[in-house]
């Protein structure tokens, strides 16, 4: 998980440097038509058939997948890269929130409402987090990339919950994450063709390669650590990609962020660790969990 944290904030500064080339439609397609491409020939080399028998759930789960994508790279491009994947990374937050808000819509006379104030009080820890994060100061494109970034935590969340959905009828990592990539590439090509495409001019077109390549092997590493480790330390490990992306927004863009940014991050992260150990022991699973 370590590994692919730092595959995932290492993508982060290639499409921060992609972004003056190329628009973020552009980014998701490649993204998308790259990962299509090796997952395609792992599927194969793996003997993992890709027809599914719910091709509903796995579309469900790449439109939001790729909104969450479109969001995440105008972010990046917009705020500081520890900024831009910290709001990514409250998807866990998010979840939380979700899950939550159906316990307490659900009350039975078992599940008494004390019992989710730990995870309510963590929650809003969180969103008082972004609230640091995400200072008023904020105009103009920085106020645009803070909403859609915090909008990339929330699809992510919807798109974790779908995927958790999938796992649960037998559907192989390999087959979910290819048909995502599919939609990825179908959207991002759908919007150059609106938008406009850039030229793919040497050397600047060779970012577009190590997004996608970045993208898979963080995937594969996070589904080797789920398969093989302690679910709840693995989730929690995910948060060093906060780390090395600050480490990589100091040394390459210089990225100044104020006491008060650090100071919402690090709640964000605390409610994020928090809210993983607490919405498993404290909150119900519910229908709309189980057929997300």
């Amino acid at each position: 998980m370590v590994v692919g944290a730092g595959l995932f904030a290492t993508m982060g500064v290639c499409i921060k440097l992609a972004t003056p080339h190329f628009h973020s439609f552009e980014i998701v397609g490649y993204r998308g038509l790259i990962g299509a491409l090796f997952l395609a020939l792992l599927a194969r080399a793996r003997g993992v058939t890709l027809t599914t028998r719910v091709p509903l759930m796995h579309l469900w789960r790449s439109v939001v997948g790729t909104i969450s994508l479109l969001c995440w790279f105008y972010a990046i491009a917009v705020l500081p890269l520890p900024t831009a994947m910290t709001l990514n990374y409250m998807s866990s937050v998010w979840v939380a929130a979700f899950l939550l808000g159906g316990a307490l819509l659900l009350q039975r006379a078992g599940q008494p409402l004390r019992q989710q104030t730990p995870l309510l009080l963590t929650v809003l820890v969180g969103f008082a987090g972004v609230v640091l994060v995400l200072r008023p100061t904020f105009e103009g494109a920085a106020a645009l990339g803070g909403l859609t970034g915090l909008l990339s935590g929330l699809t992510s969340a919807l798109a974790y919950l779908q995927v958790a959905a999938l796992a649960r009828t037998g559907e192989p990592e390999t087959r979910t994450v290819f048909w995502f990539s599919v939609a990825a590439a179908v959207v991002g090509f759908g919007g150059t063709a609106l938008l406009g495409a850039s030229p793919l001019q040497w050397p600047q077109a060779l970012w577009l390669l190590p997004i996608g390549l970045l993208a898979m092997l963080g995937q594969l590493c996070m589904t080797r650590a789920y398969a093989s480790g302690a679910t709840l330390v693995v989730a929690n490990l995910q948060y060093f990609g906060i780390a090395f992306a600050a480490l990589y927004g100091l040394w390459l863009f210089d990225d100044a962020l104020p006491l008060s940014g650090w100071l919402g991050i690090a709640l964000i992260v605390g409610s994020g660790v928090a809210a993983t150990f607490l919405r498993e022991r404290a909150v119900p699973r519910l229908p709309a969990e189980e057929h997300a």
